[in-house]
């Protein structure tokens, strides 16, 4: 038997239920908002991904899924949706009709070890905002994302965390204190943030190592070093989330695990989840698109895992669908199957009896599907196109034509 490859998993019908209604609310939700659904491939050439989200990253230097196609490119699998979305708005050419919005929902690849709400496949839905700088922009996208998680049914386990990345302007000054800082308790960091300290100290901050955290504690905080733009952005930013009575902490050790972020930095955040405790983060990346060879266009965007939202949900929150109508067929399968597709042509739900079986067998499949109706065809009401309808949680019966038995099935 060939099992399946270690952080991947199969989501079976009675999970998918929960699915589909969490996708289906994500899309009413970004729709309300304006956002128009894009979707991107699921691999791009690996210099996207390097040159977006940065080569010193973890998911860049440790987990993406490269391959080499047969003409030799190098090729990755998606680990992050943004940086396809700003290839494909710059592409189309999508900087002569700002503001642009797009959302997009579906699978990434990340080589984790995986745990509880986090796989090596995994998915994430998501939006992009292009064209609008000022933090109106940034608090309409958080109240986007808590709309949705409240319609959901999960907000009331949620905080919002917010802080300030700044910018190239104000960031360099603020990247050398930083380095003095932890360069000063180099011993006492853990090999992979004594790496950091190098190429990325800001990740430093970010650790999750106890030692690291109790250092990046006492750290000088970017907030204290904004420049006047961008503390004068983060002042309008929570002045509007207090105008719209958005809850939210200011957290001065989230700095997000990508490059490509300035100025705003925010995150949906859980206890129910354990150490993997984010369910929704993104931030304003104003640099990128020019980074990536298009015209100067500020631009916010966040991403949400499906995975942990689904685990917040209660399981008996949503049902699977019942069906309306149960079809025993007593050797008279032709028949059934017609009535059956009648029914199913009427927009409703049926299950038909594919083994055979006795009557009483076949009536113990009806109890277990759970379908208020059974209809029950025997030869004698094949040949007269008619059905046994009983109501299964009544239990009254009446013998009826195709129509008649439709017309109050539907009723």
């Amino acid at each position: 038997m060939i099992q399946p490859v270690r952080g991947v998993r199969d989501i079976m019908p009675d999970e998918s239920v929960r699915w589909q209604f969490i996708e289906s609310t994500l899309r009413r939700v970004f729709g309300q908002y304006g956002f128009g659904e894009i979707r991107i491939p699921l691999f791009e050439k690996t210099e996207l991904f390097a040159r977006a989200v940065g080569e010193t990253t973890d998911i860049v230097e440790k987990e993406m899924y490269t391959f080499e196609d047969r003409g030799g490119e190098s090729l990755a699998l998606r680990p992050e949706g943004t940086a396809s979305v700003v290839r494909s708005f710059i592409n189309n050419g999508l900087d002569r009709q700002l503001p642009w919005k797009a959302y997009y929902i579906g699978p990434m690849f990340r080589y984790e070890r995986p745990q509880k709400g986090r796989y090596r496949q995994f998915h994430q839905a998501g939006a992009e905002l292009f064209g609008a700088e000022g933090p109106l922009a940034d608090a309409e996208i958080m109240a986007m994302v808590l709309r949705s998680l409240q319609e959901i049914g999960i907000a009331g386990q949620l905080q919002l965390e917010i802080n300030s990345l700044g910018c190239p302007a104000c960031r360099p000054a603020y990247r050398a204190q930083l380095t003095d800082y932890l360069q000063s308790h180099h011993g006492a960091l853990c090999g992979n943030c004594q790496n950091r300290l190098e190429r990325n100290p800001l990740r430093v901050l970010d650790c999750k190592v106890e030692s690291c955290k109790a250092i990046a504690k006492e750290a000088p905080k970017m907030r204290d070093h904004l420049c006047a733009g961008c503390d004068h952005h983060f002042a309008g930013l929570t002045a509007h989330l207090d105008a719209l009575q958005l809850p939210y902490v200011i957290n001065p050790m989230m700095v997000r695990g990508l490059d490509y972020y300035t100025r705003t930095a925010f995150e949906v955040t859980t206890n129910a989840l354990g150490a993997q405790n984010a369910v929704a983060a993104g931030g304003r990346y104003d640099g990128l698109v020019t980074e990536m060879g298009g015209k100067a266009t500020p631009a916010i965007g966040f991403a949400m895992g499906l995975e942990r939202l689904a685990l917040l949900m209660d399981e008996s929150a949503i049902a699977p669908p019942l069906p309306a109508l149960y079809v025993v067929s007593l050797e008279a399968d032709t028949a059934a199957f017609g009535f059956a597709e009648q029914v199913r042509g009427a927009g409703l739900a049926v299950e038909v009896n594919l083994q055979g079986g006795s009557m009483k067998s076949q009536m113990k499949k009806a109890g277990r599907s759970n379908a208020r109706w059974c209809a029950i065809i025997g030869q004698t009401e094949a040949q007269n196109q008619q059905v046994v309808l009983k109501d299964m949680q009544e239990g009254a019966q009446a013998t009826l034509s195709w129509d008649e038995a439709l017309h109050r099935i539907r009723a």
